[in-house]
């Protein structure tokens, strides 16, 4: 039974409420004193505390003080007839849990304790009916013919849901996952079809609209450079790895400092770094900055795909000057703690460019750390865990701070990333010679073979704007959350990289991503 401690001089008058409280299945004790209500709470054990602000003696904010020492997660209501706003910012100051003015009323007496004793239950069953409601409208949904707009809707419903639930029973949560594995498995069949055509209407010219969807190439050219017209540094910030269930707890970290105005984009393929990113800061699909710059796109530098991103700068210098603008540009690639620290201090002077284009490398960095670290799979057990490990690093990281200084400055910040990652759950066997890329989640190489039920097999690399480095290379991308793996030693890298987080393949978390216009509500 929860116990609860009142403390007030005038307890007796307040003797209806003690029943009310009593008949609705709560044990309270009650003393007329605040010495007497720290000694209880050092004694006992108690769910919360209604405590009077003023009493003779030991008064409601000092005893509030010495509870507090004594149990420092124990709930505590302050109640007064006083509403000055020094004694509000006292009591607040010692960390109550409410503030309620004289006279209350046993029903709000009844909301409160409920509130905070069962709040977070009752918020679970109320987002559990909600979702199991919503359940059969998704279906729907799924089982109709959406096109990027409806996918956007429906991923970030599954979002939201996400979020609400990360508490719910277990029952609630496995229906959960199994619509996303579902939305996941037609999301892919989706692309499948759309995909080339997406393409087409972009070599073509087309712009974002009806014929496709702003692709990674249309980023900056769609939402940062004509932010430069407004006459304040625009600062472009790009989170390597970051999925949009990510952006939303950021975000709310965020909506005290800026107006955010979101939008989407979808990410080329294949959804990993030397493509996509490459994309953004070039304004070209791969295939054209192949074409474009053949030296940075050569066959043997494909076989170290990490050393493609070593020419971004030099693509952005180029989109600018395709462009025809002439603006003071600065980039940064921020890898290491130190890196963002000197970022963080320094973050004033990317003010003095029109331009700052900044990629911040670590929920990459942490993904792949818990995929090759026991201790992180531990901690991060599954994707609930692992969202709440990335809020707790960035809401303690130079990047929340460079956004706060940025917050207090007359500027423009975009944020948006290159790719999601999905966590990968299944293995498919996948058959390639020995020039086949080694990535999970996409491959490209000469006579590849895979189920098609797992993956999208492009035979025709142009087709999906992707350059061929020989007369017979394709490429796969994983649907869902299947992962590739060689016959050879089978079991050996089945269990390796089960249950990691990866990118490269088709699915809603790696491919539909936020584009965020923070703008300082000073």
């Amino acid at each position: 039974m929860p116990r609860i401690l009142w403390a007030d001089d005038e307890i007796d008058l307040l003797r209806p409420h003690v029943l009310f409280l009593e008949a609705k299945g709560y044990d309270v004790d009650s003393v007329t004193n605040g010495a007497d209500a720290v000694a209880r709470a050092r004694a006992h054990r108690y769910d919360v505390v209604f405590l009077d602000e003023q009493m003779p003696g030991l008064g409601g904010l000092d005893a509030l003080t010495e509870i507090k020492a004594a149990q420092p997660g124990l709930p505590v209501v302050m109640i007064t007839k006083s509403e000055e706003e020094h004694i509000m910012e006292d009591a607040l100051g010692g960390q109550i849990s409410d503030y309620l003015i004289k006279p209350v009323n046993p029903k709000q007496i009844l909301l409160t304790v409920k509130r905070l004793l069962e709040g977070e239950k009752i918020r679970e069953q109320k987002a559990s009916q909600d979702y199991l409601q919503a359940f059969g409208r998704l279906s729907m949904q799924l089982g109709g013919d959406l096109d990027v707009a409806g996918w956007e809707e429906v991923y970030g419903t599954l979002v939201r849901y996400d979020l609400e639930l990360e508490g719910a029973e277990e029952g609630v949560r496995q229906i959960l996952e199994d619509q996303y594995r579902e939305a996941n498995g037609q999301f892919a069949r989706f692309v499948e079809e759309a995909y080339p055509g997406w393409i087409a209407a972009a070599k073509a010219g087309e712009k974002p609209g009806e014929a496709r969807p702003p692709l990674s190439h249309d980023v900056i050219p769609q939402w940062v450079l004509p932010k430069l017209k407004d006459g304040r540094p625009v600062v472009f910030l790009l989170i390597d790895c970051m999925r949009y269930d990510q952006w939303l707890l950021f975000e709310r970290l965020l909506f005290p400092l800026f107006e955010v105005e979101k939008d989407w984009h979808v990410g080329l393929l294949p959804t990993a770094t030397p493509f996509s990113r490459n994309a953004i800061f070039s304004g070209l699909l791969p295939i054209d900055i192949a074409q474009r710059f053949p030296r940075r796109w050569s066959t043997s530098e494909r076989e170290d795909e990490a050393s493609l991103n070593q020419y971004e700068e030099e693509f952005l210098q180029d989109l600018l000057a395709r462009k025809h603008l002439d603006v003071r540009m600065r980039y940064d690639k921020l890898v290491s703690q130190a890196d963002g620290a000197t970022f963080a201090e320094s973050v004033r002077d990317y003010l003095q460019h029109d331009l700052a284009a900044v990629v911040v490398n670590f929920v990459d960095i942490l993904a792949h750390s818990r995929s090759d670290t026991a201790i992180l799979r531990e901690i991060a057990p599954d994707e609930r865990a692992y969202r709440a490990l990335t809020m707790a690093w960035f809401e303690h990281s130079w990047l929340y701070a460079a956004l706060q200084e940025l917050a207090r400055q007359d500027c423009t910040v975009v944020v948006s990333t290159d790719h999601g990652a999905v966590r990968a759950l299944r293995a498919t066997k996948v058959i390639g010679d020995r020039e086949t890329s080694t990535s999970l989640r996409y491959k490209h190489g000469r006579n590849l073979k895979v189920d098609g039920s797992d993956a999208i097999f492009v035979k025709e690399p142009e087709a999906y704007g992707l350059p061929r480095g020989g007369i017979n290379e394709n490429y796969i991308f994983a649907r869902g959350d299947y992962y590739f793996v060689y016959p050879t030693n089978y079991h050996r890298y089945l269990n390796q990289y089960h249950d990691t987080f990866q990118h490269g393949g088709v699915s809603m978390e790696e491919m539909l991503l936020p584009v965020a216009t923070l703008r300082p509500r000073g």
